[in-house]
């Protein structure tokens, strides 16, 4: 069987092993029918650190950067919560998303019908639910320098976080954010802080410039972050694309996390520019993090991770058929009643990690049938 693509599998540390495990054993079921990846694997984040000193070795970066597919699992624990701040297990994956030029997340907030009632919201307010957060994922605060704590001549300490943005940046961003919309409602929601920050100005500036001269189809409207925060959980479904900075991306999509019932619901897409052939390097993850107080138990929800996958078939190898028997696959499993701990609710059957991820390799056999 001819092999469609290679992916680099980046498990890292807590519950990410335990949720990749899920998805190892979903790309196996579409290997076997003959959807054939080549696979490889290496460490990141602490486990990284354990092996190497450092929580992304050379070598594991130069394997990502050539593979340009890569499926992450996540990063971080008590363990490491005293190393210098370069040694870190976050900074592996900041340095991935650099390095890659990985500047478009994609982070969807999909409600699925059986799990409306799970959602920190009432069911009225998220039946139906579908968002779309395009996060700029390698400039702003997270990047810019100076980053820097220093020590002051009265004896405090003084710490410096520097919020920058380009105008190429920022309109490289907006086109990600139009063109999705084009695909969906034709609405973008752009999120930031003009009425205080300088790049605020000019991130508001130049969405409504590319908009102007590029996507006047678009209906297009400008939202303080603060406020689309505070929208978000008063009337999500007024919200269908939303795009924003590196700092309010991370806390909107996180919110968003809450309307669909769990963390461990959400996936995302880290995609860079296309080159000559069209190919993003990409990196593909769930949002729920390390976990590290459930890690080794088997309780984790391998969901967020298994979507991810779909978006991986979906965005890097333009398999949307897959993609959608995986979805569909995800549903069926949902309406039939199986939960993970997470997501549990009265009358349905609990399952451990394991146990989801073979109700969704059966779900996968029986739409195949």
């Amino acid at each position: 069987m001819t092999e469609q693509g290679h992916i680099l599998f980046l498990p890292g540390d807590g519950i990410g092993p335990e949720v990749m495990e899920e998805v190892k054993r979903v790309a196996g079921w579409f290997g076997a029918r003959g959807l054939v990846f080549a696979l490889d694997e290496d460490l990141v984040g602490g486990a990284a650190y354990d092996r190497h000193g450092v929580p992304l070795a050379p070598a594991t970066l130069e394997k990502a950067t050539t593979i340009g597919t890569v499926m992450f699992g996540a990063v971080g624990g008590p363990a490491y919560d005293d190393l210098p701040f370069e040694k870190r297990p976050e900074r592996g994956l900041l340095a991935l998303r650099k390095e890659l030029g990985l500047f478009a997340n994609l982070r969807p907030a999909l409600v699925f019908p059986a799990l409306a009632a799970a959602s920190a919201l009432k069911p009225e307010l998220v039946e139906g639910l579908d968002i779309m957060i395009v996060r700029e994922l390698t400039g702003g605060v997270y990047f810019g320098e100076p980053k820097e704590v220093t020590s002051l001549p009265d004896g405090q300490e003084r710490a410096v976080d520097t919020q920058v943005y380009t105008t190429s940046e920022i309109e490289r961003i907006a086109r990600v954010g139009f063109e999705l919309a084009q695909k969906r409602s034709n609405r973008v929601a752009s999120a930031e802080k003009s009425n205080v920050m300088k790049s605020g100005i000019l991130w508001k500036k130049t969405v409504q410039r590319i908009h102007d001269t590029e996507f006047a189809g678009v209906e297009l409207a400008h939202v303080l972050a603060d406020n689309c925060a505070m929208q978000l959980v008063r009337q999500p479904k007024q919200f269908d694309v939303i795009v924003t900075d590196n700092l309010f991306g991370d806390i909107l999509s996180d919110v968003a996390a809450m309307l669909t019932g769990s963390l461990g619901m959400l996936p995302s897409a880290s995609l860079g520019a296309p080159d000559q052939h069209g190919r993003r390097k990409a990196m593909y993850e769930p949002v729920h993090g390390s976990a590290p107080d459930i890690a080794g138990r088997g309780i984790a929800n391998p969901l967020a991770c298994i979507s991810s996958f779909s978006m991986l078939l979906r965005y890097s190898f333009e398999r949307g058929a897959e993609a959608d028997m995986l979805d569909r696959a995800i549903t069926r499993v949902l309406d039939e009643g199986y939960r993970t701990a997470d997501i549990m609710q009265s009358g349905a059957t609990r399952v451990s990690t394991s146990e989801m991820g073979s109700r969704i390799l059966d779900a996968l056999d029986r739409l195949a049938a």
